[in-house]
């Protein structure tokens, strides 16, 4: 049945083993398109570096990557032995650098600590809160495949009889447990034998629409041109693009999306020319802390500009800004695509904002 949940097809994240003598294996993402890695991490340092490093990416992928971290961090902690008040300092340590690898995305720091509350009551027996904190990353991956799912449903749905459909960084299987957030109805529609078409922008700096955006939809079998974010608004005017659909990194309470740096300008685009502008995301990017987009910590990777252009053409003594993400206000919002349905802007029920 091809409503139901599936793995994403990519498996871009894994645990294998018990909490003893497990393993996180990664999809190395900073090598696609041209390498497919798999990385077998056995401490939480190396995942904290593998997120600062782009390996493991995106909101959801960054939460479970978080939570499976801590099943290593409580290994660790126990390793060093010593008294469990120093055993338990150790795991606070390595929860604290998992939590704040990346500063953008909710979904890492809120999954990270909702473990850690989850099994605080388990902090004096080390081998049963390592237990409880895999289950409760297994549970948090079960709970994504199936939001995966109904976002796929819902959004499929919101997008009416819009068939070319522009979308903006990846959001898709690479970066899920399951289909993806934004191209999950790219996924159903395409399942259900339906004809439909990506539009991908090549997103600057690092091309996460070109190298995997376009990678994943094509080995799906579903068409997809890249375009240069400075054409689609001209595509739009022309009629060849019907809608946008984007994650989210971070939808503050007021509604306001914080996602890959030239969202913005999309949602500006559709708005010009009428299109549905929507945004998919799970609960588990809503954040409850943030009240709007204007207090939160945008990623900049100042001083790397010449990663970001091609080699030899910034003219020598010129400077480069480097913001990872921007902020779209929830005016331009035309509905949130979650595992709990489609939503107007001030229309967000309470429940995408409770606890994981």
């Amino acid at each position: 049945m091809v409503d139901a949940a599936p793995a994403s097809p990519l498996a871009p994240l894994a645990w294998q083993g018990g909490w003893q003598d497990g393993c996180l294996v990664l999809l190395d993402q900073a090598l696609l398109p041209a390498h497919e890695q798999r990385l077998a991490r056995n401490t939480s340092a190396q995942v904290v570096a593998d997120i600062q490093r782009l390996a493991v990416r995106g909101a959801p992928l960054l939460g479970l990557a978080g939570a499976y971290g801590l099943v290593l961090a409580q290994r660790e902690a126990l390793a060093e032995g010593g008294s469990p008040a120093a055993q338990q300092a150790g795991f606070e340590r390595r929860a604290a650098a998992l939590a704040h690898a990346r500063p953008t995305a909710v979904n890492l720091p809120r999954a990270v600590a909702a473990a850690c509350d989850a099994t605080h009551a388990l902090a004096h027996d080390g081998a049963a809160r390592a237990q409880a904190l895999l289950a409760w990353a297994q549970a948090l991956e079960q709970q994504e495949r199936e939001a995966c799912a109904a976002i796929a449903r819902h959004g499929a749905q919101a997008l009416g009889s819009a068939r070319r459909v522009l979308t903006h960084c990846n959001a898709g299987a690479l970066v899920t447990p399951g289909w993806g957030t934004a191209l999950a109805p790219l996924y159903l529609l395409h399942a259900r034998g339906e004809a439909v078409e990506a539009w991908a922008d090549e997103t600057r700096p690092l091309l996460q629409g070109l190298r995997l955006t376009a990678w994943e939809l094509a080995r799906a079998g579903i068409p997809c041109t890249v375009v240069a974010e400075g054409a689609a608004p001209g595509l739009m005017r022309q009629g060849r693009i019907q809608a946008a659909i984007v994650g989210a990194d971070r939808i503050c309470r007021n509604g306001d999306v914080v996602n890959k740096v030239g969202t913005y300008g999309v949602a500006l685009a559709c708005r010009a020319h009428g299109l549905p502008f929507l945004v998919a995301a799970p609960r588990s990017t809503f954040d409850p802390g943030m009240a709007s987009g204007e207090a939160v910590v945008i990623e900049e990777r100042a001083g790397d500009g010449d990663r970001y252009l091609l080699p030899g053409t910034r003219p020598q003594g010129v400077a480069t800004c480097e913001p990872a993400f921007d902020v779209t206000p929830a005016a331009l919002v035309s509905a949130y695509i979650t595992e709990l349905g489609s939503h107007g802007p001030g229309d967000l029920p309470e429940a995408l904002f409770a606890p994981l």
